[in-house]
């Protein structure tokens, strides 16, 4: 990474001024968008319905929807028999999400009825959909806000059921928007090399063991506690991308694969929060589990190949650019990395003593 010396000689004050000021205008820009949206740093959590059906009529209904506190979005499940239209049968709350309970007796068979989520098209969420019929067969799918229904099809042939975990855990590394700036951080300080590899490889080994930890209920840490943590872990990475002015090199410029490894394992706990929130199906704890997992590999992958493809097309383009490009290129990620994070970590923190 260029010395920043090297650019003092080079610009004049006046240009040097320009690029902070337009660090700063970008920043301010980005955190303004960040303000009028704080949810979606990774309030994109699912919500989950599971209905098990012992005989044709009689079932049990769980909903779990995420939520702060005692406030959450609208969302209702709703079924075209309307059994879940009723008042439920039992309503908790408890940590980061709201449970409702139905026990249905002597109603209309599931088998081809209709599943529709009341308000999901107007939110930015899921919701992950498991029903066992009275032989055993499961069907699990995913809603959204482009499809927030379903028809419950029994009665077809067994097969082997929608990977929903697998599209679960995919879905989960793209829209967590903290775990991505993670990942481009290292990236951005590891460089496109065969470093990389050892560096994501170690990140993926620590949360692999958390999420499987907590998911299995072996550890259990506060939610707001970690999404603090996960902030003031890429805060930590962003203040790493600023060279030193000395040339020195830290432990993390030494060893990424350690600092990777350390705060993956708060990551780890983190995406074992979404499968907190839906539940993991009886039976197939294991299966989904390894799916959830493998699909957070797979969205990370592709996050990182289609970032090393525009940081070697920056860095071709450069060629054709005004040297003080090389500063920017050097200290803006730092700035909009670390800036977005700051945000986050005061907004994670407030909440985590403010919240109960």
């Amino acid at each position: 990474m260029a010395n920043p010396k090297f650019f003092t000689w080079l610009m004049p004050k006046s240009v040097g001024n320009t690029i902070m000021s337009g660090a700063a205008v970008m920043i301010g820009f980005v955190l303004s968008v960040v303000l009028a949206n704080a949810s979606l740093a990774h309030e994109i959590r699912p919500a989950a319905l599971q209905i098990s059906e012992s005989a044709p009529g009689t079932y049990e209904a769980v909903w779990k929807q995420p939520a702060v506190g005692d406030m959450a979005i609208r969302l209702a499940p709703h079924l075209s028999s309307g059994s879940l239209d009723k008042e439920p049968t039992t309503q908790s709350l408890e940590p980061g999400k709201i449970i409702k309970r139905w026990s249905v007796k002597g109603g209309a068979a599931l088998d081809q009825q209709t599943l529709t989520v009341e308000g999901l098209s107007e939110s930015v969420t899921d919701v992950l959909v498991s029903v066992t019929s009275p032989s055993g067969k499961t069907i699990t799918a995913v809603l959204r806000p482009s499809a927030p229904s379903m028809v419950l099809g029994l009665s077809g042939p067994k097969g082997l059921s929608t990977p929903a975990y697998l599209r679960l855990g995919v879905e989960h590394i793209l829209t967590g928007f903290d775990h991505l700036l993670f990942v481009l951080g290292l990236l951005l300080l590891v460089g496109t090399n065969w470093k990389i590899v050892k560096t994501v490889s170690a990140f993926t080994v620590a949360h692999s063991i958390t999420l499987a930890l907590a998911a299995l209920g072996l550890v259990q840490v506060p939610s707001a506690l970690i999404e603090a943590l996960i902030a003031l872990s890429i805060v930590f990475v962003a203040y790493e991308l600023i060279p030193r002015r000395d040339g020195t090199s830290t432990l993390t410029r030494q060893k990424p694969w350690l600092v990777a490894f350390v705060f993956g394992l708060f990551h780890g706990l983190a995406f074992a929060g979404t499968l907190s929130s839906v539940g993991l199906p009886a039976g197939g704890t294991v299966p989904a589990l390894l799916l959830f997992n493998v699909g957070v590999e797979i969205g990370q992958l592709a996050f990182i190949a289609v970032a090393i493809g525009v940081i070697v097309g920056l860095r071709r383009l450069s060629r054709h650019l005004p040297a003080s490009y090389g500063a920017v290129s050097t200290y803006a990620p730092a700035y909009v990395i670390g800036g977005l994070a700051s945000f986050w970590l005061i907004e994670r923190t407030i909440a985590a003593v403010l919240v109960p």
